[in-house]
C-alpha cells in the first residue's frame, strides 16, 4: 500500500491568458482555491508558474482560455512536458457583467470548469500540418486584403487623373491597368500633376504585382499541404486552395493532424 505521506495533492490550474501576462489560479482536488499567480508570457515565466504550482502538489491538468491565440505558446509548452491542457470557453457577457471582470476570477473559473468536467476539448497541438495551414492562411488573407486595397487605390487614382491619362486608363480591367501602370517610366523630376500621378500609379501597380507573387507562393505551399492531408477534398471539382484550407481549418479545429 502506498504511504499516504508520499501521495501528493493533485492540483488543477486555470489560466486567463493575455498578450504580456497570464494569470493563474490553483485548486485542490476538492475545489478549494490554493492561490493565484501572475507571470510574464515567456518561457521563464512559464517555468516560474510550474515551480509555483509544485508548492501545492502535483500539477494534474490545466484549463486555459485562448489556446488558439494568447495562450497558444503556453499550451504548447505545457504539452511538451506531458501536462494535459483543456480549452475553456470565455464567460459570456452576461456572466461577466454579473460577477465583474477579474483576471483572477476568470482563471479560477477556468480551473473549476476542468474540475467539473465541463471543459473537455483539448487544443490543437500547434506543431503539425493543421498549424502550418493556419499560419499560411493568415499570411495569405492579409496579402489578399492588401492587394484588393491596392486595386481600389488604382481605380481611385484613375478617376482623378488628368484628362488624357484618365481617358487612356479608365476602360482597363485590373490586370491590364496594373501592367500598364507598372510599365510607366519614372520621371527624374516631378514637375506636373501628370508625372506625380504616373509615379503613384506605378508604385501601387508594382505593389500589386509583388502581392500577387506572394499569394501565388503561399498557394503553392498550401496546395502541397492540403493535397497530402486531404486528397479526396481537393479532388472535388470547384474546390480550390482557399476553400479546401478553410474547410480543413473548421473541421480539424479541435485536433492536430500530421
Amino acid at each position: 500500500m502506498d504511504d499516504p505521506r508520499q501521495i501528493r495533492e493533485q492540483v488543477t490550474l486555470g489560466v486567463d491568458t493575455h498578450a504580456e501576462l497570464h494569470v493563474a489560479a490553483a485548486l485542490d482536488e476538492r475545489g478549494r482555491l490554493l492561490g493565484t499567480c501572475t507571470i510574464p508570457t515567456t518561457t521563464t515565466g512559464f517555468g516560474e508558474l510550474l515551480r509555483w504550482t509544485t508548492q501545492y502538489g502535483e500539477l494534474a491538468r490545466v484549463g486555459m482560455e485562448g489556446t488558439g491565440s494568447y495562450g497558444a505558446g503556453f499550451a504548447r509548452w505545457l504539452r511538451a512536458r506531458d501536462v494535459v491542457v483543456f480549452e475553456v470557453d470565455r464567460p459570456d457577457r452576461r456572466t461577466r457583467r454579473r460577477r465583474g471582470k477579474s483576471d483572477s476570477v476568470d482563471a479560477e473559473a477556468a480551473a473549476r470548469a476542468v474540475l467539473a468536467g465541463t471543459a473537455t476539448a483539448q487544443p490543437n497541438a500547434g506543431n503539425g500540418a493543421m498549424e502550418m495551414v493556419r499560419t499560411l492562411r493568415v499570411a495569405r488573407q492579409s496579402a489578399i486584403k492588401a492587394r484588393t486595397q491596392a486595386a481600389n487605390e488604382l481605380h481611385a487614382l484613375v478617376v482623378t487623373a488628368p484628362g488624357t491619362m484618365r481617358a487612356q486608363l479608365r476602360g482597363l480591367k485590373v490586370p491590364q491597368l496594373v501592367a500598364t501602370a507598372a510599365a510607366f517610366h519614372r520621371s527624374a523630376e516631378l514637375t506636373t500633376p501628370t508625372a506625380a500621378t504616373k509615379l503613384a500609379l506605378k508604385s501601387i501597380a508594382i505593389r500589386y504585382q509583388h502581392l500577387s507573387a506572394e499569394i501565388d507562393e503561399l498557394d503553392h505551399h498550401l496546395d502541397q499541404l492540403v493535397a497530402v492531408a486531404a486528397p479526396a477534398l481537393v479532388a472535388i471539382k470547384g474546390v480550390g486552395t482557399d476553400i479546401a484550407s478553410t474547410l480543413l481549418t473548421i473541421a480539424y479545429g479541435g485536433c492536430d493532424w500530421a
